[in-house]
């Protein structure tokens, strides 16, 4: 494939999000996480590891990335008829790798449409935002600050305040890379051109305010997880922040699903350590290619 780009129509308006194909063979469609920092970038060193054996397909999620973005007060719903397109549009995977909330969305999709997403690789999987996990819930507060956030000029600022080198030093440090030392000056550069995008603070803040959580309860998260009949890997690092690991535990006990502790590694663990997060994801879609009828 050269598929640099693709369109998204929402609410009258477009953006282009990007994509980076790379390799041969199976197709496997790859899901980074919805965060500030997050972009299709950071499934490059995972991609890289499968692309001898497996053609990646990794794309950005609409309102984030590395690109220009439109003014829109993004929603759970768009997310959900964004993955719907591409599963669509782009080659039917044989299995499909989401980070973060990406799983979550993945999850949700599965259960409507058995099969269109091949297996299901969920690497260190999340159904709820920041402020919510540290909050305890959600707050209808969340929501009128996420609107004033989308003004232009008080907007910026308070965006900024959430946003800026000291904080997402921070983040890494805290909930998202087990070694502080990986957000190296360089790396730090990369994340803070992703916050720099025009147009990033409409979904980054959301994200960070729950309002594009794809599930609004444990429990609805998990009756979802029930109900889907695809082979379901889940990956998480053993330093993972304890809230956030006791969600990803949870999934153990289901019927379907394979779980993987890694000695290492925190949210962002397959960014951080993709040999590891590779070798597992390998050798669990490796299973359905070597059932694949000839």
């Amino acid at each position: 494939m050269t598929l640099d780009s693709l369109e998204f129509n929402w609410r009258d308006k477009t953006v282009h999000v990007g994509i980076d194909c790379r390799g041969q063979g199976p197709t496997i469609l790859m899901l980074p996480a919805l965060s500030s920092i997050s972009t299709r970038s950071e499934m490059r060193p995972l991609g890289e590891q499968l692309a001898s054996i497996f053609t990646t397909i990794a794309i950005d999620w609409p309102g984030f990335g590395d690109r220009p973005r439109p003014s829109v007060a993004w929603e759970p719903d768009a997310y959900r008829a964004f993955l719907a397109q591409i599963l669509q549009e782009l080659p039917r995977p044989t299995a499909t790798v989401a980070a973060g909330h990406a799983a979550g969305y993945l999850l949700c999709h599965a259960a409507e449409h058995p099969g269109a997403a091949g297996r299901l690789c969920l690497v260190a999987p999340t159904w709820r935002g920041p402020l919510p996990t540290m909050m305890g819930g959600r707050r209808t507060m969340f929501r009128y600050i996420c609107r004033l956030v989308d003004l232009p000029v008080v907007g910026s600022a308070l965006y900024r305040l959430n946003v800026n080198r000291p904080m997402i030093r921070l983040m890494g440090r805290g909930h998202v890379y087990a070694d502080p030392a990986w957000l190296d000056e360089g790396r730090l550069a990369e994340k803070l051109a992703v916050t720099n995008a025009p147009g990033a603070r409409h979904a980054s803040f959301r994200f960070v305010a729950g309002e594009l959580d794809p599930l609004p309860t444990h429990e609805l998260f998990m009756t979802t997880a029930r109900r889907i009949t695809d082979p379901i890997l889940v990956v998480y690092g053993s330093a993972t922040p304890r809230r956030s690991k006791a969600e990803m535990e949870a999934l153990r006990g289901l019927p379907n699903v394979q779980s993987l502790e890694l000695p290492v590694g925190k949210l962002a663990v397959h960014e951080e350590f993709p040999t590891l997060v590779a070798e597992a994801v390998r050798s669990f879609v490796i299973e359905e290619v070597r059932s694949a009828p000839r």
